[in-house]
Order: C-alpha cells, then sequence, then structure tokens
C-alpha cells in the first residue's frame, strides 16, 4: 500500500494524499477515515477525495495531533478490506441507472467507437456491463466520479469541452465515466442521458449517490 502523505492545505484544514492510480481499496481506508476522523475533537467534517481526504478542523483542534492520528488511521489499513464506506453501510446500496445511449442523448457514441476500434453497440454493452464503485462526489453538486470502467473504454476528453452539457448526460473521460447531474460546461465525451434526478436540494440527503454505492448503467434504448 502506498504512504501518505500529510501536510497543511490551510489555516485550518489537513490534506492525506496518496499519488495514483486510484484503486477502491485506498478510497475504503479514506472513507472508514473520514468515519473516524469526524469523532476526534476539533474537527469539523472530513471529506474523501480521489486518492485523499480533507479534514476541516477548528481553534481548539491541535494540528500535530491531529497529523499523528490520520498517519496511525492510514498506518492500521482501517476500511481496506472491509467494504466500509464514508456512511457506515458496510456494503453501500445499488444503485440503476436508465440511459438513453447515442442520438441526441448521447452525441459522441461515435467518436467514443472510433477511438476504441469498436462498434457503437459494443461500446454500449461494455458500458452498461460494468459495476461502477462511487469513490467520491465532486466537481458538482452529486457527481460521482466511478471506478471500474473497462480500460477497452477510455477515451480522451473532448479537445474543446461544451459550454452547456444537458443534465443527465453520461459521458466518459479518460479512465472515468460518470453523470453530470446539472447542466454545466464540460469536455467528457456524452454517450447517453438519464432522466434519473442525481441531485434534488429538497431530497434527504440532496445527493442520489454516496462514496461505496455501486452503479449500474441500463440500457434504455440505443440510436447508433
Amino acid at each position: 500500500m502506498a504512504t501518505c502523505t500529510i501536510h497543511r492545505l490551510a489555516e485550518r484544514a489537513l490534506l492525506c494524499s496518496v499519488p495514483p492510480p486510484a484503486s477502491l481499496d485506498v478510497q475504503r481506508r479514506f472513507w472508514a477515515m473520514a468515519d473516524a476522523a469526524g469523532a476526534w475533537p476539533g474537527v469539523v467534517d472530513a471529506y474523501p477525495g480521489m486518492n485523499s481526504l480533507t479534514v476541516l478542523f477548528d481553534d481548539g483542534a491541535d494540528p500535530a495531533q491531529l497529523e499523528a492520528a490520520l498517519a496511525q488511521a492510514w498506518e492500521r489499513g482501517q476500511g481496506q478490506d472491509d467494504g466500509g464506506n464514508a456512511g457506515g453501510d458496510a456494503c453501500g446500496r445499488i444503485v440503476e441507472i436508465p440511459v438513453r445511449y447515442g442520438g441526441d442523448d448521447g452525441p459522441d457514441l461515435a467518436d467514443v467507437a472510433a477511438h476504441t476500434g469498436l462498434t457503437p453497440e459494443e461500446v454500449v454493452r461494455r458500458h452498461s456491463a460494468g459495476a461502477y464503485t462511487v469513490y467520491f462526489l465532486g466537481f458538482q453538486p452529486g457527481f460521482a466520479y466511478l471506478g471500474g470502467l473497462d480500460p477497452a473504454l477510455a477515451t480522451p476528453r473532448r479537445t474543446e469541452p461544451r459550454l452547456a452539457v444537458p443534465a443527465g448526460s453520461v459521458g466518459i473521460g479518460g479512465e472515468q465515466t460518470g453523470v453530470y447531474p446539472a447542466a454545466a460546461p464540460g469536455g467528457w465525451q456524452l454517450i447517453g442521458r438519464t432522466e434519473l434526478p442525481l441531485f434534488l436540494p429538497e431530497r434527504d440527503p440532496p445527493s442520489l449517490l454516496a462514496p461505496g454505492d455501486t452503479v449500474r448503467f441500463v440500457v434504455e434504448s440505443v440510436r447508433a
């Protein structure tokens, strides 16, 4: 397992990080560490990221003690093999997301197929066959960074990002896939779209997905 580097990120924040590549074992450690850190004196919040954990603390905390506690938590390896997640659920949930692939909903499906050397139908088959793990949420509220994309589908981001990507768009960016919860600029290759709302402010919790959840994309239709 990689060594975790801990340093001050801001006056009242510490960052614990490890170098890439990302892995589920590393993310599980950070989910468990976030759970543990939430109960430490002076800790305001703990946010898992990709290969990282940010810990926010108040004036009453001792930064040196927090650094030591983080280092010990990492070395203990809590969460590495137990499948734990930041929400405390040992297995996470399985969330199915229906997707309309191709056509106006997935304008880059043909480009992904050309880049990978696969047919559009095979891109859809492989993408929908995967079981993806939510590593963390970021970029915009409810946006889940997913691990588990078939390496054969990895496609670079667009050279010219779109000024507006529709909400619900399903895309591929490098070695990852994800869903845009809200309309926003973006450079991922869009292969489909879902009507399932990923973030609703009035919902409790607002985000449909949480770290540790498993996502499965279900084919609703395909237009190559």
